[in-house]
């Protein structure tokens, strides 16, 4: 049995209204630099972020959202920041912003295999 491996992880979440403090986890970003391994994945439930904001422009916010699994696999077609070094665009990634997509505290922990565990945090994060 391989020993674990550190990891780092965040909950990308949408917050209609800043002011108010709600949010909607909307996708999850896993960054494991032994196992090269940075991946974000997004589930975006329309009827949830809807009962929040009915005036929310969802397709812009598809948007955004999706901007982050290109960023992570390095597409170039999501800009100049896709181009970093994987760790880079964690930081990126998760840095705090006071937009209406933010992400929460970076968390920390041991695992063997990383998409595993971006199978289990999907599942207990995002409504699927």
């Amino acid at each position: 049995m391989l020993a674990p491996i550190s990891f780092d992880y965040a909950v990308i979440r949408v917050v209609p209204r800043v002011e108010r403090e709600e949010f909607l986890n909307a996708g999850v970003v896993v960054f494991c630099l032994q196992q090269r391994f940075l991946e974000a994945r997004i589930h975006i439930d329309n009827q949830r972020l809807r009962a929040l904001w009915p005036d929310l422009n969802l397709d812009l916010v598809r948007t955004h959202l999706e901007a982050f699994p290109r960023i992570c696999s390095g597409d170039p077609t999501a800009g100049p920041i896709s181009q970093l070094s994987q760790r880079e665009r964690f930081h990126w990634l998760v840095s705090p912003r006071s937009t209406i997509i933010q992400v929460s505290p970076v968390h920390t922990g041991l695992c063997n295999a990383p998409e595993d565990l971006m199978d289990n945090l999907a599942r207990r994060y995002l409504v699927l």
